[in-house]
């Protein structure tokens, strides 16, 4: 005795679909909420060090102040700024304001610009800082 299943269509693939600020600030919260939480476990190996050993506080200083460290702490203060940012707006969403596909648009693309703003302006006082800004 033979079954047949009915003839549907299958599930949408996601190549079908094409990414929408929507989805792609929600997939970058959760991949952020991540860099974040490997972040902050770096910093505190960092802090840890400076009490306890001062060999590995040097190393992560030093690996820290080359161009590859500058840029990925500066990535992760992007990445701090973006969750910041996008958590305030899940606030307002869970006030029940906001949801309408245009402002949803706007306060996605607000959620960028002020991250990015944040870190140019926290990085630009960092390299004035450290005296790398001449």
């Amino acid at each position: 005795m033979t079954h047949s299943l009915p003839k549907r269509p299958l599930s949408p693939h996601l190549s079908i679909y094409r990414p929408q600020i929507s989805s792609v600030l929600s997939i970058s919260h959760r991949a952020t909420g991540v860099a974040n939480s490997v972040g902050t476990l770096l910093l505190l190996l960092w802090v840890w060090s400076a009490a306890y050993n001062a060999d590995w506080f040097g190393a992560i200083a030093e690996c820290a102040m080359s161009p590859v460290g500058k840029i990925i702490l500066a990535a992760w203060t992007f990445s701090l700024f973006y969750h910041l940012f996008n958590g305030i707006r899940h606030l307002f969403w869970d006030a029940g304001y906001g949801f309408t596909i245009p402002v949803m648009t706007k306060s996605g693309i607000a959620v960028v610009v002020a991250a990015l703003l944040a870190t140019a302006y926290a990085w630009f006082h960092i390299l004035q800082m450290t005296g790398d800004l001449a």
